[in-house]
C-alpha cells in the first residue's frame, strides 16, 4: 500500500561535531530497515534501537521519520550537482566526460553492501511509492539526463535535442545503471568481472569504449540520413 510522506514537522538541525556518529548510525540503521520493511512498516523506535541512540535523536537531526527517510533515500554518497560536475564542462573531451559520467555510477560500488541496500530501497520506493521517487526523478535523474543530452548535442554538432538524442543518452546511462542495480546478477553470470582489484577501473574503460561506439554509430546514422534527405530534395 502506498502512502505520501507528510511534511517534516520541523527543519532538521545541522549535526553537532560530537553527534555526527549518532547521525550516521541513524542513517545506516534507517537505510537497512527501510530497505527491508518499507516506510510504513518501519517504526522510529526500531530505528533508534538499531542505531543505539535515543529516539529523540531522530527529531533532533531529521525533524521526524519522514525527514529521516528523505535523508536516507537521498543517500550519503553524492548529489546531482556533484555527479553533473564530473561531465558537464564544455571544455572536456568526450572520452573524459564519459569517464566522469561513469565514475558517478561506479564509485558507489566501492561501498559494497551500502550501495546494494540503497538499490533495494529505491526498488521498494518504486513498488510502494511515498512520493520521494518522483522527487528523485525531477530533482536528480532529470538534471543528470539533461546534462548528458547537452554533452552529446555539443559533440554531434546539434543545435537542439531530438528524440533520438534522448534515446542515445538513455542507452549510454543504462550501461552504468545496470551495473548498479544488477551487481548480484553480474556476480552470478561472470563472478570474475567484479572480483579483482582493478575491476572498477576496467569497467570504466570498457563503458567509455562502448559509449563512444554508440555515439559514433549515431553520428553515422545521422550523416546517412542527411545524405538521403539531400538526394530526395534533388529529385
Amino acid at each position: 500500500m502506498s502512502a505520501t510522506l507528510p511534511e517534516t514537522l520541523q527543519a532538521p538541525r545541522a549535526p553537532r561535531s560530537d553527534g555526527e556518529q549518532s547521525r550516521m548510525r541513524l542513517l545506516l540503521a534507517g537505510l537497512r530497515l527501510f530497505a527491508q520493511h518499507g516506510y510504513n512498516k518501519t517504526s522510529t523506535r526500531e530505528i533508534a534501537e538499531a542505531a543505539q541512540v535515543n529516539i529523540a535523536a531522530i527529531s533532533y537531526y531529521f525533524g521526524d521519520k519522514a525527514g529521516l527517510y528523505r535523508a536516507v533515500f537521498a543517500g550519503p554518497l553524492s548529489t546531482p550537482a556533484d555527479d553533473i560536475a564530473r561531465y558537464a564542462d564544455p571544455a572536456m573531451t568526450l572520452p573524459d566526460a564519459l569517464h566522469g559520467l561513469y565514475a558517478g555510477f561506479l564509485e558507489p560500488l566501492k561501498h559494497g553492501d551500502m550501495t546494494q541496500q540503497c538499490m533495494r530501497l529505491h526498488v521498494r520506493e518504486m513498488l510502494e511509492p511515498t512520493g520521494v521517487w518522483q522527487d528523485e526523478i525531477v530533482n536528480g535523474i532529470k538534471p543528470r539526463h539533461e546534462a548528458l543530452v547537452a554533452l552529446l548535442a555539443r559533440h554531434l554538432g546539434l543545435r537542439r535535442a531530438d528524440d533520438e538524442l534522448h534515446r542515445l543518452a538513455i542507452c549510454i546511462a543504462a550501461l552504468g545503471v545496470h551495473l548498479q542495480i544488477a551487481q548480484d546478477v553480474t556476480d552470478a553470470l561472470a563472478p570474475r568481472l567484479n572480483s579483482h582489484p582493478r575491476a572498477l577501473d576496467l569497467w570504466s574503460e570498457r563503458l567509455v569504449l562502448y559509449a563512444l561506439a554508440m555515439v559514433d554509430a549515431e553520428g553515422v546514422r545521422r550523416a546517412a540520413l542527411k545524405k538521403t534527405d539531400k538526394r530526395e530534395d534533388k529529385r
